[in-house]
């Protein structure tokens, strides 16, 4: 089973925010609740949280880029 990392509702004005920094990267272990990458709006820096316990299987939105409100970023091989 797969999870994926969804890019949150971060305000009513906010559509879209910079991935900044991934802290693990395809293959790596993560465990729920576990920090995996920091993101930036105009208003604000944020630290997103594994939303599951698995493997990180696959990145979608590489650091540097800019991802909107619902865009999954990552997904988490639970398996």
């Amino acid at each position: 089973m797969s999870t994926d990392v969804v890019m949150p509702q971060l305000g009513n004005e906010i559509t879209e925010a910079q991935i900044d920094y991934w802290s693990k990267g395809p293959g790596d272990k993560v465990e729920k609740g576990e920090m995996l990458l920091t993101i930036t709006t105009p208003k604000l820096t944020m630290e997103i949280e594994a939303p599951a316990s698995g493997t990180l299987k696959e990145i979608r939105v590489p650091a540097d880029e800019i991802a909107s409100v619902g865009d999954v970023l990552a997904v988490i091989d639970e398996a």
